[in-house]
């Protein structure tokens, strides 16, 4: 499996568009990181990278990695080896390929420049999201044998989690705003990783104090042991889950 996934990468670094990303990522954390003089206003702009495009980077890069892979996915498959190690190597060889250019691109800057609970926070959320995301894609592109139907299913499951998901939960918020919800609201963004990765950012950079008493309890919970392992947890399950669905929906796929 090893030997698989370090094919797997060096067939990704070779196309160079992940050098490519890693560079655009690093230019653009450095410039904001250095134009500011207050820390805490570039890492609300690199917030926003981190919750918008990392996750739109991990999903089309993946899904087309995959379908660009299938031929050689179909070779591997007529081998004396588990479709499950198959699967799981491109998973490692896309994953540590996203995760490297995430953590050189803004993990070297935030470290350089941000070195505090906000940047870890940051650098924990963006490595999250990009497995999250890239697990998700996964899932998408084995369960759409055309290109087209699931680079198309992947975006679509992008702009649900970044821009529908908000206005559902901002329209039950409206809807029942007589009732006390802070548990619901917590439910719910464990439901999006996205929204679970902003608000556990935002937590770090005291904004709470701006949002009453539903920030007090937030932070209350997120600046904890159990809200930071509820974090973990949910980020890991929502890792796990769909390449858990991926690999059994693959194992079943007539190649």
């Amino acid at each position: 499996m090893m030997k698989l996934s370090k094919y797997v990468l060096y067939d990704i670094l070779r196309s160079k568009i992940i050098l490519a990303y890693t560079i655009f990522l690093f230019i653009v954390s450095l410039s904001m990181l250095q134009m500011e003089d207050n820390s805490s206003k570039a890492m609300l702009s690199l917030l926003n990278i981190v919750l918008i495009v990392l996750p739109l980077v991990s999903l089309v890069f993946t899904t087309i990695h995959y379908y660009n892979s299938y031929e050689f996915i179909e070779l591997m498959s007529s081998q004396p080896m588990s479709r499950t190690r198959i699967l799981l190597s491109e998973f490692a060889g896309v994953s540590i390929s996203l995760l490297s250019a995430f953590f050189i691109g803004i993990g070297i800057p935030v470290l350089l420049y941000a070195a505090n609970d906000t940047g870890f926070a940051l650098l924990f959320t963006g490595g999250a999201l990009t497995l999250v995301f890239t697990s998700i894609a996964f899932f998408a592109s084995v369960s759409a044998r055309d290109k087209a139907r699931g680079i198309g299913f992947a975006l679509l499951l992008w702009f649900y989690f970044a821009l529908i998901y908000d206005g559902l939960v901002l329209l039950i918020l409206f809807s029942f705003s007589d009732y006390p919800l802070e548990k619901l609201t917590l439910l719910l963004s464990a439901l999006n990783p996205i929204d679970l990765g902003r608000i556990f950012i935002m937590l770090k950079m005291d904004v709470s104090a701006l949002m009453g008493y539903t920030g007090a309890l937030y932070k209350d919970f997120f600046g904890s042991g159990s809200g930071i392992l509820f974090t973990t947890g949910i980020m890991l399950l929502w890792i796990i889950l769909p390449l858990w669905a991926a690999i059994r929906k693959f194992n079943k796929k007539d190649l």
